[in-house]
Parts: structure tokens; sequence; C-alpha cells
């Protein structure tokens, strides 16, 4: 199981990823796209990259908006997982949503 990252490395990623904000025990980011189609494309694209972490946020659709909240349950908190969920999300937002 991955150890708890601590403020001071949670405090860094979030300074080198102005996307993500820290809501209590999670990693919080919201992403709009241009339609609720390409929303959906994006949280399928997501969807793959969770499987293959075998990590899974929380997601929330709302027309073309998305919401995610990324938190390791059985660490109690953000992990390494977090953050290397968060930046693909980044990577996928980029292709399919614009970022």
């Amino acid at each position: 199981m991955p150890q708890l990252a601590t403020q001071s490395e949670i405090e860094s990623f979030l300074d080198r990823n102005p996307n993500w904000s820290r809501n209590e025990s999670a990693l919080t980011s919201e992403f709009t796209a241009p339609s609720f189609l390409a929303a959906i494309d994006f949280v399928n694209a997501v969807a793959v990259i969770a499987e293959e972490l075998d990590h899974h946020p929380d997601i929330d659709i709302r027309w073309n908006k998305v919401s995610f909240a990324l938190s390791t349950h059985s660490a109690g908190g953000i992990t390494s997982l977090d953050f290397e969920l968060a930046t693909a999300i980044d990577v996928a937002a980029s292709k399919i949503v614009g970022g």
C-alpha cells in the first residue's frame, strides 16, 4: 500500500499543477469539455487510465463539466498514486477537452 503524501509533497504537487486543489483528503479538479459527448469521451479515456493504474477516481459528470476527486482510500488520503493519476488526467484533458 502506498504511503500517505506529506503536506509538503501535496503543496509541491499543487504548486506545479494549477488545475488541481485539495479538498480535505482528496485532490480535486473540474474540467469543461466543448460538449456532452466530448465530456463522455474524456471520462472514457480516464477510465482506461484508471484501470491501467488500478486506481479509480470519483467522477461527477454534469453536462459538459467533469469533476474528479482522487484519494487512496486504502491509505486514508492522498498518495503518489493520486499524483500519478492527476497528471495522467491532465494529459487526457489536453487531448480531449483542451486542458
